[in-house]
């Protein structure tokens, strides 16, 4: 686990710090692969820094690489470095993560492109060796995180107005990213990806807002 030392911005009372978190796995499911490394980069929605944390994750024992994967690992050398070297067992880190989640101040959004991909990695490991979720909601274990989460993959579809075959992160301007190259090392690639949620809130606070009775809808 690797926590940086980024400079911590103090968010308004009871604004979100968005914790977004890319994964990298030696196949396409917790059910029957491991995941090898993830990294969450902590923002809020003016782009203020709140943090950082790294981890690299020892495979389960009661799962297998998938060789798809491994084969598609091969041409990737040095970002299969970076998600094996100084590997420490999910029970470990996963409970350090949870912590450090608390730590930062307001209440906290996971964050994930696609949510369901990395998120339910994530939501899988966290329940498994923390006994909290990815997500917030009606459970009956520590919560970590406030709502559903946010889908990067779906904010950024909807918000370039595009349709929905034509969606996909790819799709956005590399000034999006920050210009932070996607390298499948996760620490990078979730970098990139806050820097895109900044991006996306700016379009969104420049529309106009939706009124109306609230529904009471629970």
């Amino acid at each position: 686990m690797r926590p940086s030392g980024l400079m911590r911005g103090t968010p308004a009372h009871g604004s979100p710090v968005f914790v977004v978190t890319d994964i990298e796995a030696d196949g396409p499911t917790p059910l029957h692969n491991s995941m090898l490394s993830f990294a969450s980069v902590a923002i809020d929605a003016d782009g203020n820094a709140h943090g950082e944390f790294e981890a690299v994750l020892t495979p389960r024992a009661d799962r297998a690489p998938n060789p798809e994967t491994m084969a598609w690992w091969q041409t990737q050398p040095e970002a299969y470095e970076a998600a094996t070297i100084g590997a420490e067992p999910p029970e470990m880190v996963m409970p350090r993560f949870a912590d450090w989640v608390e730590s930062l101040a307001g209440p906290c959004v996971f964050v994930a492109a696609p949510m369901i991909f990395d998120g339910l990695w994530m939501d899988h490991y966290l329940d498994e060796y923390a006994g909290t979720r990815a997500l917030g909601g009606p459970f009956k274990t520590r919560q970590i995180f406030r709502g559903g989460g946010v889908c990067l993959y779906t904010m950024a579809g909807t918000l370039r107005g595009a349709s929905y075959l034509d969606w996909g992160m790819s799709k956005l301007p590399a000034e999006y990213y920050g210009h932070v190259p996607h390298t499948h090392r996760a620490i990078d690639d979730a970098r990139g990806f806050a820097n895109v949620l900044v991006e996306l809130f700016k379009i969104s606070r420049a529309l106009p807002p939706i009124t109306g009775t609230p529904s009471d809808f629970r």
